[in-house]
């Protein structure tokens, strides 16, 4: 008996002996091919698989790194750029065979589920089955699969794996202390890295040494930077800071010790949407008090136009530009015929104006289904780009949309946040938890921002740390939607 035992864990030892030198191997061999996207999803699936059994652990590794790491690395390493987000991009991927997978074998797991994340999954799958009809090659289908859905793992985890109150609280913690951190790194980006792009600016005629200024949230030293995602973030924050203080959740002495924190980094950078989405959120998240409280809500909405004149005029400061030229360029790019920046002949406006001029009615099949996934992608070649080189098909989200997935696909994608407001909606009017609806009502106020961004940018389609804001709004007001369900007074509609 005692030689059988001794037997058997001689032979587990020597298991474990050749499968860990199997391993190294394995990891040599890749860390010689230097190949830094094949080396970052080995180590992501490798981590992967301890993790598949500890899913919060999972989380904090995607919020962590796509949140902290990701978008600063470019700055430091600038052949990374385009790979930076790659394990993180695995790792919540592997978020989404779980969550699928229970809700798929459990049926308790169904109730409760919001109508959004049903029209999130019809997307999904439409996405999938429509680009495979339509199949052009494997690398475009991979490319564009990967982008469009690369943190949509931590949107349905969050809905569906059944993260208990505490997890929830510490991940809201986490974002708060994100929102943070944006000053100290924006103020080192400002000192440290705009001089520095001043310097090569002759090189790079195209650059603009400011929009470095992004946080944590993604830039390069030769290049632009997400800017405009980290002022976004930081006014989602905003959001749901103003909801906890009209809820009387928040006191008084921590919501004004916070607030110059999270809204310093706006007056740093140059992100001219911020001049448009500050007010909309005000005008969002006040609207009632506007009905039931005029003197308040007038109050509200003039410190929200004092914010927003104070952030133009910190812009002109730091564009180093006269008003009225600033103005004409912005309207230019934006509204009339120039194209934005040197690679694209499109603009933000008749980006979406050329789509309907050359697939419209000539193609009614793409009209409506589009062309599939990755199929707009100016960097990766997708096959329409080819078409129409240097044009920039594919500026924005929902030039993107219209041209990969057709009018039915952007229809299904715009359904997703009118149904998360109708959801949010529900929350707000039903619960009896003070907490519950004032994050009902801020997520109400973030939906309009993350619409307008379909129309500013791709990055609610490409950029990692962004998409993570996307999900994580969208699986929080889903896992609220689930947990107090039940608990609600009524059933609004």
């Amino acid at each position: 008996m005692h030689s059988t035992a001794s037997t058997l864990n001689q032979n587990r030892s020597f298991a474990v002996i050749l499968a860990s030198l199997l391993m190294a191997i394995l990891f040599g061999f890749i860390s010689t091919t230097a190949n830094y996207i094949v080396i970052s999803i080995t180590v992501a699936l490798f981590a992967g698989a301890f993790l598949l059994t500890r899913p919060e652990w999972i989380v904090w590794t995607v919020l962590s790194l796509g949140l902290l790491v990701v978008g600063i690395v470019p700055l430091y390493f600038v052949e990374l750029e385009a790979k930076a987000g790659w394990a993180v991009s695995v790792l919540c991927f592997l978020l989404m065979p779980l969550a699928l997978f229970k809700v798929a074998t459990i049926p308790d797991t169904r109730k409760n589920t919001p109508l959004f994340i049903w029209v999130l999954f019809v997307f999904f799958v439409y996405a999938a089955l429509n680009s495979l009809v339509q199949w052009h090659s494997a690398e475009e289908f991979v490319g564009g699969f990967k982008r469009y859905f690369q943190m949509w793992g931590l949107l349905f985890a969050l809905c569906w794996m059944a993260f208990d109150e505490q997890h929830i609280r510490l991940w809201r913690v986490f974002f708060l202390i994100v929102a943070l951190i944006q000053l100290p790194f924006a103020i080192y980006e400002l000192i440290a890295f705009v001089p520095l792009r001043e310097g090569i600016q002759n090189s790079f005629p195209d650059m603009v040494p400011i929009d470095v200024v992004a946080g944590t949230f993604g830039a390069s030293i030769y290049g632009g930077g997400a800017s405009g995602e980290m002022s976004t973030f930081l006014i989602i924050v905003l959001a749901f800071l103003l909801a906890r203080k009209m809820q009387k959740t928040l006191p008084i002495g921590r919501f004004v010790l916070l607030i110059p924190w999270v809204l310093a980094p706006l007056f740093l950078g140059e992100t001219k949407i911020v001049i448009i989405m500050l007010p909309l959120m005000f005008l969002v998240i006040f609207r009632r008090e506007f009905i039931a409280r005029p003197h308040y809500g007038l109050l509200a909405l003039i410190v929200g136009i004092l914010l927003t004149v104070g952030m133009g005029y910190a812009y002109v400061n730091n564009m180093q530009m006269p008003l009225d030229k600033l103005l004409a360029n912005t309207l230019e790019y934006n509204l009339y015929e120039k194209g934005y920046g040197k690679n694209a002949f499109l603009n933000r406006t008749t980006v979406l104006t050329f789509w309907g001029n050359h697939q419209g009615t000539h193609d009614p099949v793409s009209f409506v289904f589009g062309n599939g996934l990755g199929s707009s992608h100016q960097e990766t070649g997708g096959h329409v780009d080819t078409y129409y080189p240097r044009y920039g098909i594919g500026l924005t989200a929902a030039s993107t949309l219209l041209w990969d997935m057709g009018v039915l696909g952007c229809g299904l994608f715009a359904a997703i946040f009118f149904s998360a407001w109708h959801t949010a909606g529900q929350l707000y009017r039903a619960s009896t938890e003070p907490t519950v609806r004032a994050d009902a009502a801020a997520i109400q106020a973030v939906l309009p921002l993350f619409a307008l961004h379909l129309f500013y940018n791709i990055d609610l389609l490409e950029n990692v740390s962004f998409q993570i804001v996307f999900a994580a709004v969208l699986g929080y007001l889903a896992w609220l939607y689930r947990r107090y369900s039940s608990s609600m007074t009524g059933n609004c509609p």
